[in-house]
């Protein structure tokens, strides 16, 4: 009996621990945070941006004379597309590299693990400052920058997926004289891929998201415009261009998930 209400009390005692550490955590988080007060106009300026987002601007969906919402979205959904397609293809080797039941001989696995996390560590927005001074302010720019760094993520997950296989259809062939090409088509590719197209799947979401957000440094997409309503505080027009970006990203998470799930 007094080993059972030990433990109880010592549950309660570690939860107690935990949640005093966490709120001392938050304590000195916030008392980091500068409070330097509202300005005079805050309240104007925020009445301001509400009432130009619940009042969008709907003639600015399409424009026939130049630059409009759907051309915006259009560009963004491309710029994702594209650095997803590249990242897809790129990534494998480097997958199979980091894998630790692939990877023989001189191909050390600790490297192509250190390979993918060095290539994640960059995020999108730095990845694509320096490709904007390399190729100049543009859509190409964007594809770049968000397949260099999906390199680094689906590498990782590719990885993952390939050290989790069965490799006893692996042994099997390789028993029957099967050269190393034969046992990645017929053994390895067969349980991988469904894995390996979830996660492509995953990642495609996250670079929408990205892409529109890439817009605002020069790399293309509709956070361009985005940028300039905010300058020239445009509401109306941040308003449907916000509107934009959450039924487009709502409309992809639901089509995505539906694909991912047939596959899994």
């Amino acid at each position: 009996m007094t080993e059972k209400l030990t433990k109880p009390k010592k549950k309660h005692l570690q939860r107690y621990v935990i949640i005093g550490l966490l709120i001392l955590l938050y304590i000195w988080a916030f008392s980091g945070m500068p409070l330097n007060g509202f300005k005079e106009t805050a309240g104007q300026i925020s009445k301001s941006i509400f009432s130009g987002i619940f009042h969008p601007d709907w003639d600015y969906v399409y424009l026939p004379e130049g630059e409009d919402l759907l051309r915006g979205l259009l560009d963004t959904l491309m710029i994702a597309i594209l650095g997803t397609f590249i990242s897809c293809f790129l990534c494998v080797p480097f997958a199979f590299w980091a894998a630790n039941n692939m990877s023989k001989g001189k191909a050390n696995p600790a490297v192509g693990k250190f390979v993918l996390s060095f290539v994640r560590t960059f995020p999108e927005i730095v990845m694509a400052i320096l490709f904007i001074k390399a190729v100049g302010p543009g859509s190409f720019a964007g594809v770049l920058a968000l397949g260099l760094h999906s390199i680094g993520m689906l590498g990782k997950l590719f990885s993952e997926e390939i050290e989790n296989l069965d490799m006893g259809p692996s042994e099997a062939l390789l028993t029957t004289g099967a050269n190393r090409f034969q046992i990645l088509w017929f053994a390895v590719l067969p349980q991988v891929l469904p894995g390996f197209l979830s996660y492509t799947l995953y990642r495609f979401e996250i670079n929408v998201r990205s892409a529109a957000i890439l817009g605002i440094i020069g790399a293309g997409g509709i956070g361009t415009p985005l940028i300039f309503a905010l300058s020239s505080r445009d509401w109306s027009r941040v308003g449907i261009i916000l509107l934009g970006i959450i039924v487009m990203v709502t409309l992809i998470d639901i089509i995505s998930g539906y694909f991912r799930k047939k596959i899994i």
